[in-house]
């Protein structure tokens, strides 16, 4: 489905800003690949660029990747920006370079959507999902390109249905250089977990696609030339199991097709180890690793923050589970919360220990707005309003106290010997249990294993030879080379190396304590 034109032609350059250093972003893994240079493409932009009129014309930018240059902004008529709390200085950046072109600019997505006076100086704020408000954007644009004199706030009241999505447009991406591809399912989460906002944001109904489009999207990826893994986005791959499992079959009768070259990946709420007939069938579809919101092993903090969902099975079997069906668990944990303890960092490095998963994302507790926990913390008078803090949060801890605990966990639960540990028990006894078939002959071919051979030659030289952790790389590295497991070795120095690097950062305060802090030490490119 596209917008209609009234008969008019324009000019859209769309720009995604740089992401401000970050855990999740693994940037200190792409100079051990073969040229990933960003995280995902973007789907917000990508999915408006392929809804905009056919008559329309578009370019589009990930400044991840590259500058938006001055011939591009010479060319538009109009520039649209999403993105995320932690692209805020990066959005205000976009939006001042286009001013200089005296062109208007557009801004959609999750930040805007929950906080739109973060952006005073866009001339047109597009608040909530693809709907009318959308239509309205264009609609404007079709009779005017000129700014606007004040401000054009434009909401979302009427969503287009999923179902109706057009392919976001990644012919427009450098598809191969991104670390992972994405690929969106559903909009929505049925939990009210105190500190998330997407209930708030999309509801607590999840809209769906229908497998025919996740199919043709997973086909269109691969025709732009994605051949790793696929990035599964939706807040929760199970907020609906029944729409899950009908998607299933669809996903493994398309892993048959292509030969299983494309790996999966999404995030679910740990209860899906009560669901094996749900891991079964994405352990068929070739899932190979789900990010869990674990948030803390304390069952009084679960409760607390409304995540009950989580005790459904105790959290290390749960964990135990899903490994089980050969699918690595990553996990999202927080610090400051109102049950911690001044032991709760060596709780929660006893957990990383023994839970063995290779990849926490420890956040310190920010609040967001159109969250419960926004408005709780409002009331409490507990909401800060310092830019030079690491959380928006009054902690009942001393803040001190709760950042040095937060360096101290990722310093310790981030050492060399102890991430290589983990990743080799992954390597022992869970990849294992993964679905086992020939090597596809795409796999075999030369491209593919010229790409192998430039990884391998970058991971010896870079960490093998100039690495500070080199003994404990090549004890690793020579086990799976014995067992003729180079795929095994590829990926998880690749993660490993971006892990370590981080959190030496991190545990020596060059870093942010939370994703969603707007403390940006390291902006990718100067505020507005």
């Amino acid at each position: 489905m596209r917008a209609e034109s009234n008969g008019t032609s324009r000019q859209i350059l769309c720009v995604f800003p740089r992401y401000t250093s970050s855990f999740g972003t693994f940037e200190h893994a792409y100079p051990l690949t073969d040229g990933v240079r960003a995280f995902m493409p973007p789907q917000g932009l990508l999915l408006l660029a392929a809804y905009l009129p056919k008559e329309w014309q578009v370019k589009f930018v990930d400044e991840n990747l590259r500058r938006a240059t001055k011939e591009e902004f010479e060319w538009a008529e109009a520039v649209f920006v999403s993105g995320m709390h932690i692209q805020r200085q990066q959005m205000n950046d976009i939006c001042r370079r286009a001013h200089e072109f005296d062109l208007p600019v557009a801004l959609g997505g999750p930040s805007v959507s929950a906080c739109p006076d973060y952006y005073p100086s866009f001339d047109y704020l597009h608040v909530g999902e693809l709907g009318d408000a959308t239509n309205q954007l264009l609609e404007i644009l079709s009779r005017d390109t000129s700014r606007p004199g004040q401000q054009v706030v434009l909401t979302t009241k009427d969503r287009v249905p999923m179902t109706e999505f057009p392919i976001p447009a990644y012919e427009l991406a450098d598809v191969k250089r991104y670390f992972l591809g994405s690929i969106q399912y559903s909009s929505g989460c049925p939990y009210q977990c105190e500190f998330c906002d997407i209930p708030g944001l999309y509801g607590r109904n999840p809209r769906l696609k229908s497998p025919e489009q996740i199919i043709a999207e997973l086909d269109r990826l691969r025709e732009c030339g994605m051949t790793d893994t696929v990035y599964f986005v939706d807040d929760n791959f199970i907020g609906n199991r029944k729409a899950a499992m009908d998607l299933l079959p669809h996903l493994i009768e398309w892993q048959k097709k292509t030969g299983y070259v494309v790996r999966l990946a999404c995030e679910a709420t740990l209860n899906i180890a009560k669901r094996p007939e749900i891991l079964e069938k994405m352990r068929e579809a070739y899932f190979v690793t789900i990010f869990c919101g674990i948030e803390t092993p304390d069952p009084d903090a679960l409760k607390a923050m409304h995540k009950d969902h989580n005790m459904m099975v105790p959290i290390l079997e749960g964990v135990r589970t899903i490994n089980s069906y050969g699918m690595e668990v990553v996990s999202g944990i927080i610090m400051g919360l109102d049950t911690d303890k001044p032991n709760t960092a060596e709780a929660l490095l006893a957990f990383v220990d023994e839970s063995r998963i290779p990849l926490l994302t420890i956040n310190l507790l920010q609040a967001l707005p159109k969250t419960p926990l926004w408005d709780r913390l409002e009331k409490e008078g507990r909401l800060v309003d310092d830019e030079g803090r690491d959380s928006n949060v009054n902690f009942l801890l001393p803040y001190e106290d709760v950042v040095a605990s937060w360096k101290h966990a990722m310093g310790v639960a981030y050492e060399p010997e102890k991430v290589y540990a983990r990743f080799q028990y992954q390597c022992d006894e869970v990849y294992p249990h993964r679905l086992k078939m020939p090597v596809p002959d795409e796999m075999k071919a030369w491209p593919n294993i010229r790409r192998g051979l430039v990884m391998l030659r970058n991971i010896f030289w870079k960490v093998g030879v100039l690495g500070d952790y080199r003994r404990v790389f090549w004890k690793f590295a020579l086990g799976r080379i014995r067992r003729g497991d180079i795929e095994g070795l590829i990926g998880c120095t690749m993660i490993a190396h971006h892990l370590i690097t981080f959190a030496r950062a991190a545990s020596s305060g060059k870093q942010n304590a939370s994703n969603y802090s707007i403390r940006l030490r390291e902006a990718s490119v100067p505020a507005e």
